[in-house]
């Protein structure tokens, strides 16, 4: 079992929403601490994302709340007015004031909280919370993942950790940071710091995943710094900030909905690494690159066709890009039947790694996504019914 990092409590409950599964999470701190949060950019939000926003830019917090499988988006006033008693009601079981709390929502879009479960669920929680397991409150915020997703790190020359949860399998396409993250330490680290190194490693990662190319209404990602193992080194802490975030993005993109096989394009060479990040994007959210994927079709003509959408980016240069399938070039060197035979094999093992060059600069990113399959068809045609 992993544990939540020193200073963190979780409440993890069934409240209703969910017939037979935990489905209400409240994590908490001791006290307000510094805290920072990157939310979707998606015109179609809930109030769970402009709440959370609003709270989270006075640089602290002292719980967050996560409801799973009920989105509350689209809900008018009715959806404002219960994401706001929802956030009260928790903040008076703590005791603080509800700035303090932030709150996240997942799952159907369109339906209101069924307020008298909730309700019941919130004078239910213990106070004060007690629970230390990460996977019970990753478990509770899933909905159609089908694992829970928990990663950890040791923040080198300290005593201190990263943790992280989060959820997501579809509806992924992140214009911000991803489905629902929480990301926990008990390292001290001061809320400008931790907001700008959150932001920097968020957009290396959790903003480097894409399942279906749809971005979500409610795209949460937040961190919170407990402060208990005391000071830590900057890049030290940067750098398990990054290994929890990478693992939570894996993760997330080889649960994807249906999925068999885990994509990684990472696209080098390119003007910068905004360009990097765009190509490779285009590359991964391929409908045609994912079904080949899924088929163990070294089929490179529809890398190359990805790479080709990108007709802004007038820099690129068929006549210099350079595409591998693994460590196998395929474009422009030429690949027999031998090794197209060679090379499905290669693609019928859980992960499978796509290269392009663009030979323009030093720019890189990688991205990750899955495979395109009949299972992803079917979960999304009967997710309502």
């Amino acid at each position: 079992m992993t544990s939540l990092p020193a200073g963190f409590a979780a409440h993890v409950a069934n409240i209703g929403i969910k017939d037979d599964t935990d489905d209400f999470v409240v994590i908490t701190a001791a006290r307000a601490v510094p805290a920072a949060g990157v939310f979707t950019r998606s015109r179609f939000v809930g109030p769970s994302v402009t709440i959370s926003r609003d709270h989270v830019s006075a640089g602290s917090a002292r719980a967050v709340v996560i409801i799973s499988k009920n989105a509350n988006v689209a809900n008018g006033e009715t959806g404002t007015q219960h994401a706001h008693e929802l956030v009260g009601m928790v903040a008076d079981r703590l005791g603080c004031d509800s700035a303090d709390v932030l709150i996240a929502s997942t799952g159907v879009i369109g339906r209101p909280y069924p307020m008298d479960h909730v309700r019941a669920g919130v004078e239910a929680m213990v106070v004060p919370v007690s629970g230390t397991s990460a996977e019970d409150a990753a478990t509770g915020i899933m909905t159609t993942d089908t694992v829970p997703k928990v990663a950890s790190a040791p923040v080198a020359g300290s005593d201190a950790t990263v943790v992280g949860i989060a959820k997501g399998v579809g509806m992924i396409e992140p214009d911000m940071a991803t489905m629902i993250a929480v990301v926990l330490t008990d390292a001290d680290v001061p809320a400008d710091e931790l907001d700008r190194t959150f932001r920097r490693v968020v957009d290396r990662t959790l903003n480097c995943v894409s399942i279906d190319s749809d971005t979500s209404t409610s795209d949460t990602a937040i961190v919170m710094a407990s402060g208990d193992a005391g000071t830590v080194d900057g890049d030290s802490f940067e750098a398990a900030l990054l290994e929890v975030c990478q693992n939570l993005t894996k993760q997330i993109a080889r649960d994807g909905e249906g999925a068999q096989t885990l994509l990684e394009v990472t696209v080098s060479g390119a003007r910068d690494d905004a360009q990097a990040k765009r190509v490779a994007k285009a590359i991964v959210n391929s409908p045609l690159v994912k079904t080949a994927v899924h088929g163990a079709d070294p089929n490179w003509g529809r890398v190359a066709m990805a790479i080709g959408k990108c007709s802004d980016d007038t820099d690129i240069d068929q006549n210099r890009v350079r595409i591998r399938f693994g460590d196998t070039e395929v474009y422009p060197s030429q690949v027999d039947a031998g090794g197209l035979a060679t090379l499905s094999i290669y693609m019928r093992g859980d992960s499978v790694v796509i290269g392009a060059d663009l030979g323009i600069a030093d720019g890189r990113s990688t991205v990750w996504g899955c495979d395109l399959t009949d299972g992803y068809v079917r979960i999304n045609a009967d997710y309502t019914t």
